[in-house]
């Protein structure tokens, strides 16, 4: 038997959801009959479109509480409820935090902790009191669950971000559910800033144990999942989709048995243990 998914009906919120993943969870949130609304700072060089359907651009800086209580306020009074809020809006560049400073440590915190933390209260201000209540999944990163050299704020604002969402998860039952979605790396249009051309890409894809980067609808199709009835008693949860994560370093680093006996020819050294 085929199993599907439909969201007709569905009011879904998708912050910073004009491009990259948050472009890639509207589109599947759009094609599984949602009616979506995405948001950020500026609009889309394109519409955000999947099946036929597009989603709505409301402009909001998810970092000012009073823009965000007045955004949800109109979505309230534009749809009569909310039923899935994506709190997807974050991110970091890239520097060692002794030279960064704390000021800009404070304002990746602010973005990746804070502002999350303030939309998620905006939407339990509509969903608290509907028929049905609402899930709510918030956007982790691998960042917040390992060393995160070079955007040690960010890794320590999504580490924070699953425990937010655990304890909400307790704090709203039953009527909201509240769960985390743990993304590894993702192939966007702006992967050639992290991982430079195709063939830096092709090369940190070795590093997964899939192969590859994720697609943003990959993410998306989580989300779906996460915002449906078929995950009615998941709340609290951290799904990794992260390809099965990151070989260890060890395993490039370490010499097979093979290796362990000292050679005097030319080239000797250790094994490769795999690509890293």
């Amino acid at each position: 038997m085929a199993v599907s998914i439909d969201l007709s009906g569905r009011v879904a919120v998708v912050t910073g959801g004009t491009r990259g993943v948050g472009a890639g969870i509207a589109r599947s949130l759009l094609a599984a009959g949602a009616d979506v609304v995405v948001c950020a700072r500026r609009p889309p060089d394109h519409p955000v479109a999947a099946a036929g359907r597009t989603a709505r651009f409301r402009e909001l800086d998810v970092r000012d509480a009073a823009a965000v209580a007045d955004f949800f306020a109109r979505v309230r009074d534009a749809h009569g409820r909310l039923d899935v809020l994506v709190n997807n809006a974050g991110g970091s560049p890239y520097g060692l935090l002794a030279e960064s400073g704390p000021r800009r440590a404070a304002r990746i915190v602010e973005l990746n902790l804070i502002a999350p933390m303030t939309v998620a209260l905006g939407a339990y201000e509509v969903m608290r009191d509907q028929e049905g209540g609402g899930s709510i999944v918030m956007i982790g990163s691998v960042s917040g669950t390992r060393p995160s050299p070079g955007t040690a704020a960010y890794g320590a604002a999504k580490a924070g971000l699953d425990n937010l969402a655990r304890t909400l998860a307790v704090e709203w039952a039953p009527a909201i559910r509240v769960n985390t979605l743990v993304l590894g790396m993702v192939h966007t249009e702006l992967a050639h800033l992290h991982y430079g051309d195709a063939t830096g890409v092709a090369a940190v894809s070795r590093t997964v144990p899939l192969g590859r980067l994720a697609d943003p609808e990959e993410a998306g199709d989580a989300c779906v999942f996460l915002a449906s009835p078929m995950a009615a008693y998941i709340t609290g949860a951290s799904l990794a989709v992260h390809g099965g994560g990151e070989r260890p370093a060890f395993l490039a680093a370490a010499r097979s048995p093979a290796d362990a006996t000292p050679s005097t020819g030319p080239g000797a050294g250790p094994g490769s243990g795999g690509a890293e």
